[in-house]
């Protein structure tokens, strides 16, 4: 009460003293307050609207005590509140005048609106797909099939996203896709997206991905950008909520989510521990032509990855006033991972008899730690939204690999010879420090119209030593062929404007990046420097027209860049097999893509379409390229080839088909033609190729639902060769308990176990194929249990997503 007391004095004085200095001017003031609960409304918009023609004037939110003071011209006006799933409420004869300059409103009770007065509960009821015309958004807690699973598992379970054999990640069939944690890049995801695996499911809130992205953000993907959200809030005392799982294969975990706010400071934190184990199995059939030593061989491949990480996020929002916002955080995981494989080598002569066994096994322990600072200020001014955003970013990541090989000659009974194994070992040390420095501002001229510009700059420098050893003569010696130092320093200055504005039904918006780029890599102990600096310019262009509330279009273009990633670029080739080596390529030039887009967004009662259809034109296309030496040793690096016409048709859809049974369903159909040479091999490929997804959930009583999902890849044509199709089944069954405070979980993926890559590669002398199954299926069962989170507090507001999405790095077209 004390503290209500003091509030409303300071206000007062500040009131007070505005008028002194502009005697002009007056303040609109009140307190909004649920009609139902009593409760103060904090954060809710209260725009100030002329009266003569209802234009906006200026506007403000209210506190976390539900007050507002808004500062307007002498001048008779109309006071708007609006707040997501409440009615708006308009109150007219508003007036300030120099007789009377405080506009006191008063308490003004504010109820849930019509549709909204069955009971809603909390992020559950969201829909776990929601559209808008240049995003998708999908709501992590709606799926139960990814419950006690990893950031991997869930973007391996979104709509035209799919992780391959290896975790590359790719959008509409490219791998060149751009991974944001909270709208930034982030220790979370790791230097090459290895961090996904280790991120707990708990941790994310919901994820956006963007097709076709506009000035504001990076250039670098030419598939679009992935943002993974963290969950975080901002209501006022103490909530969030514990997780725990555990399944088969072993795997269990344990997450927290807590959120704490008193008055101007706000603390959250999210831990999370996972124990993972993932066998897996593989088979690779290769035959090789002309005059060499293994015309056919066969290998059988075991696998199991596994181990323990903890990730662990704190931080505090600041409210240095009611415009102005501080936020610290800090990020800190650990990995403590292993790689044990072992695989048997089956040799045949020309007649296909059999001549040789042998096998080959691994055992790789993996150290990894990444730690993030961030510090970011936010500025909103009393016009409508208009703000500055300042963020300034420091990462650093360790990794340490260390790998004893084996290998063991056999007779052709399977029985050892006796022979001396062959014994190898490798260490690969990694470090990596990356500075990140970016400043945006906004500026609305009407309500409509807005322009904002900004500026980035990211500097990063990745050391990584290579040594490979082999033990003779009663010592290691170092293998120098493999063995090398590689730095890798890049600096990225970029600035961009946009100018946005509505006409009636129509909107657009236009923007230009500029980007300069200056990148070092250095073979140390060969003293090879490749250092290359180039300047370009990316614009985007987004035009709308909105037939009517429930109906919009959506034409696009954006110009985007693909750098080569640090490890496509690292020429160490993987030691792990002796007979296919992978490495990369120091003299890879980034990819150029014009992407052109048209979607159509369709509302109907219980009923939600997004279609799209796409183009993208990319120059210096990178391919993975095998070849065979004269030992029958297959080499895999990336190269650049020359264009790749990608022609892509869309389609999203989430139905209600009863009040109980929600299906959502994907399908995106894709046809791709590249051309290029490589020195002298001739490399074309034109491939048609389709994958869906289809998620069904039933409400089987009340607090019960059951979901089931299928997932479909069909076949499609490579450069060198043929994926072969794929499908999955996955399983989830939850139900809310503890008077709906906890919530327990089964899930199932991969029910059937046929979730495996099989592929096909030919070239010139030899011919492969190849299955490989990374994981099997799993079931994990978790238990939620969320603390102060009032179900009826937080109301949903729709399918249309949150364009600007609390802390998702304004993800906003």
């Amino acid at each position: 009460m004390k503290s209500s007391w003091l509030s409303t004095l300071l206000l007062l004085f500040s009131i007070q003293v505005a008028f002194a200095q502009q005697s002009n001017k007056g303040v609109v003031t009140g307190r909004l307050i649920d009609q139902e609960t009593q409760a103060p409304l904090d954060f809710a918009t209260i725009s100030i609207l002329s009266a003569v023609d209802s234009s906006v004037i200026t506007g403000g939110v209210s506190d976390e005590q539900g007050k507002f003071a808004i500062e307007a011209k002498f001048g008779r006006y109309l006071a708007k509140i609006d707040f997501i799933s409440y009615q708006s409420k308009t109150i007219s004869g508003v007036e300030i005048s120099a007789d009377q300059r405080i506009a006191d409103l008063g308490d003004i009770m504010i109820g849930a609106s019509a549709e909204m007065l069955e009971e809603i509960e909390v992020v559950a009821e969201k829909s776990e797909m929601q559209f808008d015309l240049d995003k998708r958004t999908f709501n992590v807690g709606k799926d139960l099939a990814n419950k006690g699973g990893s950031a991997e598992e869930i973007l391996d379970a979104i709509p035209s996203v799919s992780v391959d054999v290896e975790g590359a990640v790719s959008l509409r069939g490219t791998e060149n896709v751009t991974i944001l944690v909270d709208g930034k890049p982030s220790g979370l995801i790791g230097a090459d997206g290895g961090g996904l695996k280790s991120l707990p499911a708990s941790m994310i809130e919901r994820v956006e991905v963007v097709t076709n992205a506009s000035a504001r953000y990076d250039a670098s993907g030419t598939g679009g950008i992935i943002n993974i959200v963290l969950k975080k809030d901002r209501k006022k005392g103490i909530n969030g909520a514990i997780d725990v799982s555990g399944g088969l294969p072993q795997r269990y975990g344990v997450g927290l989510n807590l959120n704490a706010r008193k008055k101007d400071v706000n603390f959250f934190i999210n831990y999370g521990f996972r124990n993972r184990t993932g066998p897996g199995k593989g088979y690779t059939y290769q035959e090789f032509y002309g005059d060499v030593p293994i015309p056919f061989s066969e290998q059988y491949n075991t696998r199991e990855r596994g181990g323990n990480s903890h990730s662990i996020r704190a931080g505090m929002d600041f409210f240095l006033s009611e415009r102005d916002v501080l936020t610290g955080s800090i990020l800190y995981r650990i990995g403590d991972d292993y790689s044990d494989a072992l695989t048997e080598f089956r040799d045949f002569d020309a007649n296909r008899v059999l001549t040789d066994i042998s096998e080959r096994r691994q055992d790789e322990t993996e150290e990894e730690s990444n730690l993030n600072y961030e510090l970011n200020y936010e500025r909103k001014f009393s016009e409508k939204g208009r703000k500055f955003v300042a963020q300034l970013q420091y990462r650093s990541e360790t990794e340490t690999e260390a790998a004893d090989y084996v290998e063991t000659a056999f007779d052709l009974n399977g029985i050892a010879t006796g022979e001396d194994p062959l014994l190898q070992r490798s260490l690969n040390a990694e470090e990596n420090g990356t500075l990140l420095l970016q400043a945006d501002y906004v500026h609305p001229f009407t309500e409509n119209m807005k322009m904002e510009f900004g500026g980035k700059a990211t500097f990063r420098k990745i050391g990584n030593d290579y040594l490979v050893e082999e033990f003779g003569n009663s010592i290691w010696n170092r293998l120098d062929n493999v063995s090398n130092n590689f730095n890798y320093n890049e600096d990225i200055a970029a600035v961009y404007g946009i100018f946005g504005n509505k006409i009636g039904k129509w909107s657009y918006q236009v923007g230009l990046r500029a980007e300069h780029s200056h990148v070092v890599t250095e073979l140390v102990e060969t003293n090879e420097l490749n250092d290359r600096s180039y300047t370009n310019l990316f614009p985007s262009a987004h035009v709308n027209y909105e037939i009517d509330p429930a109906n919009s279009f959506q034409v696009s273009y954006s110009r985007r860049i693909s750098r080569p990633r640090f490890w496509y670029l690292n020429p160490f080739f993987n030691f792990s097999n002796q007979r296919n080596f992978w490495g990369g390529n120091p003299n890879l030039d980034p990819e150029f893509t014009d992407s052109y887009e048209v979607g159509y967004i369709k509302y109907w009662d219980n009923v939600t379409l997004g279609s799209s259809v796409y183009y993208r034109k990319t120059t210096g296309v990178i391919e993975r390229i095998a070849r065979v030496d004269g030992e029958g040793i297959t080499r895999t690096q990336p190269e650049n080839l020359s264009t790749e016409n990608a022609f892509g048709m869309e389609f999203t859809t989430t139905a209600d088909i009863t009040k109980g049974w929600r299906v959502d369903a994907n399908a995106n159909f894709y046809s791709e033609r590249t051309f290029g040479e490589v020195g002298d091999l001739t490399l074309e490929n034109e491939a048609i190729t389709f994958s869906n997804r289809v998620t069904s959930k039933i409400k089987l009583w009340k607090d019960t639902e059951f979901q089931t999902r299928f997932w479909y890849r069909a076949p499609q044509n490579t450069t060198q060769g043929r994926q072969r199709s794929m499908y999955s089944f996955d399983l989830g069954l939850s139900t809310d308990l503890l008077q709906k405070k906890a919530t327990l979980t089964l899930a199932v993926r991969d029910l059937f176990n046929t979730r495996k890559w099989r592929s096909e590669t030919y070239g010139s002398g030899f011919f492969m194929d190849r299955v490989h199954q990374r994981r099997a299926g799993q079931t994990t069962l978790s238990f939620n249990y969320r603390i102060n989170q009032d179900n009826k507090r937080q109301r949903r507001g729709g399918d249309r997503g949150d364009m600007d999405g609390g802390d998702g790095g304004d993800m906003e077209f």
